[in-house]
């Protein structure tokens, strides 16, 4: 035996937003870990930055060969700066929309994997191969094997958990097929669905209560055959379709009425934080990309 041990790639989910609910586990993975990556998007997808934010494409430690220059600190960077303070945090930039691209970070995932990352604060040299890394990103002698991905660990960290409609397991996949060997492990996070039924008092399920979740990028009638057919609905990624959504409920009387109760909530955790009930929204308003509507078959609760 050799006694080398592959390299691992692990999605660390750090919860909505808000550092407090980041746990234990997430913490200590992100503090070991040889290089730490947090999405961003490019700037051409839902997780852009804001219309007249600033969009530095300079910044130390982020990863060339995934996509054009990052924003701002996206929501995954802040939680994980408020928790750990060494130098090997990098930014992946995502294109996610039109052809969502993950082979480009996938590629720069790998390269770190196989502990060919180099970079310094200056940021990347002008013959760097794709894939190298501006920033204080170089991955750290572990020992026999080193500069090969024996005993390095990459951690991905997501908004939420990993195996709930994130952007790490596309990223994983594209990663497998890179560098088959790679070792998969996943740290869960707490949901949006969980913050936002803490926050305003909702009870999820209970008893024999069913409960359906689905983005609504999914379309509105698939939205629609799940208030008929279950007690809670969840409805995630709805920012844009707050309105079709808000007369769903109407229609089956749960905005808030006999058959039920809805809460809006996007933001959770953060200054702007916004929650609502759901029939406080004007009927043509719109909200963030990552907004969540929950919509139970009961009363308001606590009243």
């Amino acid at each position: 035996m050799s006694g080398t041990v592959n390299p691992r790639l692990v999605g660390v989910g750090v919860g909505p937003g808000d550092p407090d609910l980041v746990t234990y586990r997430a913490v200590r993975v992100l503090r070991e870990a040889t290089v730490v990556f947090v999405p961003v998007s490019d700037g051409h997808g839902p997780y852009g930055p804001a219309p007249g934010s600033p969009s530095p494409t300079d910044r130390p430690g982020t990863a060339t060969g995934a996509g054009a220059g990052a924003g701002p600190p996206g929501r995954a960077e802040v939680t994980v700066r408020a928790h750990v303070d060494h130098d090997r945090i990098v930014t992946l930039p995502f294109r996610m929309a039109g052809d969502a691209d993950y082979l480009g970070p996938a590629r720069v995932v790998a390269a770190a994997l196989r502990g060919e990352t180099t970079g310094t604060a200056d940021g990347v040299p002008d013959n760097a191969p794709p894939g190298t890394l501006a920033g204080p990103a170089t991955a750290p002698d572990t020992g026999p094997g080193s500069g090969s991905g024996s005993g390095i660990t990459v951690a991905f960290a997501t908004i939420g958990d990993p195996n709930l409609y994130s952007t790490f397991t596309a990223l994983a996949a594209a990663v497998r097929t890179l560098l088959p060997d790679v070792a998969l492990d996943t740290v869960p996070g707490i949901t949006a669905m969980q913050d936002l039924a803490a926050r305003s008092g909702t009870v999820l399920a209970h008893g024999t209560e069913t409960l359906a979740l689905l983005p609504l990028t999914a379309g509105v009638e698939a939205y629609r055959s799940a208030v008929a057919g279950f007690d809670t609905v969840v409805a995630y990624k709805g920012g844009r379709a707050l309105p079709a959504v808000r007369g769903v409920l109407a229609d089956a009387a749960r905005l808030d009425g006999p058959a039920g109760h809805a809460v809006y909530g996007a933001a959770l955790g953060l200054p702007e934080q916004d929650i609502r009930p759901a029939a406080d929204l004007e009927p043509g308003e719109t909200g963030p990309y990552l907004s969540t509507v929950l919509a139970t078959r009961r009363a308001r609760w606590p009243r």
